[in-house]
């Protein structure tokens, strides 16, 4: 492993971890849910109506962007022209996003819930064929095949379980995808849980409207969630950056998709009526999916990624920008809360005039 290897690799983990770990502290405190507030209406008492403008949105942002970031690292690093890359994650984005809206209000009934694990599902499904399309149309224009399918879905992989891992922070932030109280653990358990536990205050917080949780002691599935999705993404890169695609791929998406089977029974908020939800089948499927894809996508020999060009591909004017776009985008999407109002009134301080 190269030493430039050795600094992405100790500068990714150490930032994205560090900022998680300092998220943990201070996300279930109050002040963090709220960022801003717009006005829009005035009322008849003088007040104003308010469009609240989340922290939610904000991490969701950050996880956005700091995922397509890692994306453009390693698909510019096997030689997929910045072109190529924009096109596949619009594409995937533009399924994505409102397949977050569509499969929660299928699963769970509700018009204004989003839902991360219904969103992987269909990228699941639909990367290895979009990758397979994109190919087939150069060839069709009479343009060299740019890169096998399998580096693309690993890096693709990487990049989900890195970016969903840190949207955990906009879990946090509004008090969602929340863990069982302690109270309903063994004893010993809830012992040994007490300190690493969440503590979430507010009442506009979704656990406490959905729940009547707030100010209890939860499981801290979002952190889990967090640190083991980063962990799978880490390891996944390391895989990558050693020319060991087929592993960068299914390593992410096994450890995620196990995990998400797993967490289901852990966690407190509404998933269906099942016992075994909507979700925990949507994973099994997936792996069941990733595990007969090489039938259809032959695993051959591809030449290692190049780090260097990787890295000098983030630097371009024209992904700077698209990040950019692409950090508004989410933060408008996800953050403009439907779910929250607010009330503003505004005065002049008389004893700064």
């Amino acid at each position: 492993m190269s030493l430039m290897t050795v600094l992405f690799m100790g500068g990714l983990m150490i930032s994205s971890v560090g900022f998680s770990v300092w998220c943990f502290r201070h996300l279930t405190k109050e002040r963090w849910q709220m960022m801003a507030v717009i006005p829009l209406r005035k009322r008849e008492d003088g007040c104003w109506d308010g469009l609240n403008l989340t922290y939610y949105g904000l991490f969701n942002g950050i996880a956005f962007t700091g995922a397509a970031a890692l994306a453009f690292i390693l698909l510019a690093s096997v030689r997929v022209s910045p072109a190529m890359a924009i096109a596949i994650l619009a594409i995937l984005i533009a399924i994505c996003a409102p397949a977050s809206s569509i499969v929660a209000r299928w699963v769970e009934g509700k018009k204004h819930t989003l839902t991360v694990g219904g969103a992987a599902f269909v990228g699941i499904v639909l990367a290895p064929w979009l990758i397979v399309a994109a190919e087939l149309l150069r060839q069709r224009a009479g343009l060299a095949a740019e890169v096998s399918a399998w580096p693309v879905l690993a890096a693709l992989a990487i990049t989900y379980a890195f970016g969903e891992g840190l949207g955990r922070l906009a879990c946090i932030s509004f008090g969602c995808c929340y863990g069982r109280p302690l109270s309903s653990l063994p004893p010993r358990w809830q012992v040994w849980l007490d300190r690493l536990s969440f503590r979430f205050r507010g009442h506009t917080r979704k656990i406490a409207y959905a729940s009547g949780l707030a100010h209890q002691p939860v499981l801290p599935v979002q952190a889990i969630t967090n640190l083991l999705y980063l962990a799978a993404s880490f390891a996944g890169t390391g895989l990558f950056l050693s020319g060991r695609y087929y592993l960068a791929c299914v390593v992410p998406l096994a450890v995620t998709q196990l995990w998400r089977i797993g967490s289901e029974f852990l966690r407190a908020d509404y998933r269906g009526n099942a016992t075994f939800s909507a979700y925990q089948r949507m994973s099994v499927i997936s792996l069941l999916y990733m595990a007969m894809l090489p039938l259809l996508l032959p695993v051959i020999p591809v030449d290692p990624p190049s780090l260097t060009d990787g890295l000098h591909a983030l630097l371009s004017l024209p992904v700077l920008l698209l990040l950019q776009g692409l950090f508004i985008f989410a933060f408008v999407y996800t953050g403009c809360s439907s779910v929250t109002g607010s009330v503003v009134a505004f005065n002049v301080k008389s004893d700064r005039i």
